[in-house]
């Protein structure tokens, strides 16, 4: 498995093995972002497919009580991984990878968000790599289903965070 920085080229590989979920590509919003410098957007690679990949925010959580609790906090958002090749290691290494870089930047933490409920595998895994709880939020987010109808989102989630050490910069 390699982990490289999402190119202009990798947006339709993506939108083949890890679907957006109606009419808006996901994908290119995420790169875009990272065009714009906003992010950088990570993709784990398995025999030249894209098995999983993870949004780094420089900017942190955009939800208000994230930015208060831990304002300049990058945040590990979408973290997704092929349902097929989950607890594989592949999230695992996404996550590290978003460690390094953000330690490298000299940030003294990094976060992520986890649903309250329905989503015990991330949470155990975040909790096993170092993730600890700071601040309940409402994740909120929309998407634009087949028939053009946009759908707004919200769901309870935990924000979790954690110390990068000044070894891994």
């Amino acid at each position: 498995m390699r982990i490289t920085e999402c190119e202009q080229t990798d947006v339709a590989l993506l939108e083949e093995h890890l679907p957006s979920r109606g009419r808006s590509s996901f994908h290119a919003r995420r790169f875009a972002r990272q065009l714009a410098g906003s992010s950088t957007y990570l993709i784990a690679w398995e025999d030249e497919r894209p098995a999983g990949a993870a949004e780094v925010r420089w900017n942190g959580c955009a939800a208000a009580e994230v930015q208060r609790a831990l304002p300049e906090c990058p945040e590990i958002n979408a973290l997704h991984v092929a349902e097929p090749l989950q607890g594989r290691g592949i999230g695992t290494a996404l996550i590290r990878h978003a460690e390094r870089l953000a330690a490298r930047r000299g940030v003294p933490r990094i976060g992520l968000g986890v649903a309250e409920e329905g989503n015990p595998r991330a949470a155990a895994l975040y909790a096993r790599l170092g993730y600890r709880p700071v601040v309940r939020y409402l994740d909120r987010w929309s998407y634009v289903d087949d028939r053009g109808e946009v759908h707004d989102v919200e769901d309870p989630c935990v924000f979790l965070a954690k110390g990068l050490a000044a070894a891994a910069r």
